[in-house]
């Protein structure tokens, strides 16, 4: 599995990130449906076959399983990402220590502010990004920045200097997208050339383009902007198969 420099972060990701959080929210997603040893079995796996980056959220409630399968592994060889729902500072702080504790790290590799639907975002949730920027400077956190749901958010996270990080939604259907993939490209494309770390989520459509694996997949490596894929997958064989797709395609189309 190829991995790449994650932006300007410091991190290594693998092309292919496993998602924990398909239909997730309010504590749960088909991921964690699997329970702790089902979902943590399976991101060993994962790390079998090369796919070191891991997606959580506290929205997901997928630390205690992400918890149970970094046991053993070496810590530095994993990058994981979770996101809080947090707005205010002390809440994003109370935040943080509780990550750490529940994901049983030393450090938090990439938290993101969940779900920003609103172009203001820089403005209004300017005590939670000071709160994790805090955060970053102890040490307790190595990147920041946003899941962008909506085009004025993605805007606006490739504007900003704080975001280091930005999670988007791309495939090539535009399913379950902010917009058409003619709309969202060149904002994707905006964040990279402004050295940007982008992660792609979506990709199949939360399900609806599993049928068009193979193609989905292609089409947002083949951007050349997208440094990794999270893709949420709750069984073996759809791993393999997407680990299968990343290896073909990600070296026939490396980041520009």
């Amino acid at each position: 599995m190829d991995s790449v420099e994650f932006g300007k972060t410091g991190l290594r990701v693998s092309r292919l990130a496993f998602g924990t959080g398909t239909h997730g929210w309010a504590g749960r997603s088909q991921q964690t449906d699997l329970g702790v040893d089902g979902l943590a079995g399976l991101l060993r796996l994962a790390y079998d076959h090369g796919v070191t980056f891991w997606d959580a959220a506290d929205a997901y409630g997928s630390h205690p399983h992400i918890a149970k399968a970094l046991a053993g592994l070496p810590r530095d060889k994993v990058v994981i990402a979770t996101k809080t729902t947090s707005r205010s500072g002390a809440q994003v702080t109370q935040d943080v220590e509780r990550f750490l504790r529940e994901l049983g790290t030393d450090a938090l590799d990439v938290v993101l502010l969940h779900f920003m639907t609103q172009a203001d975002w820089p403005r209004s949730h300017a005590d939670a990004m000071e709160a994790l920027s805090r955060a970053k400077a102890q040490g307790k956190v190595r990147a920041v920045g946003v899941s962008c749901h909506g085009l004025g958010p993605l805007r606006a996270a490739a504007e900003t200097d704080w975001a280091e990080v930005a999670l988007v939604r791309i495939n090539p259907a535009g399913v379950n997208m902010d917009a058409s993939p003619t709309k969202v490209v060149p904002i994707i494309e905006k964040l990279y050339a402004a050295g940007k770390a982008v992660y792609g989520m979506k990709v199949l459509g939360c399900g609806q383009l599993a049928g068009k694996a193979r193609a989905a997949i292609q089409h947002v490596l083949g951007l050349g902007v997208v440094h990794s894929l999270v893709i949420g997958t709750s069984a073996r064989e759809q791993l393999l198969e997407n680990v299968k797709l990343v290896e073909e395609f990600a070296p026939q189309y490396p980041l520009r």
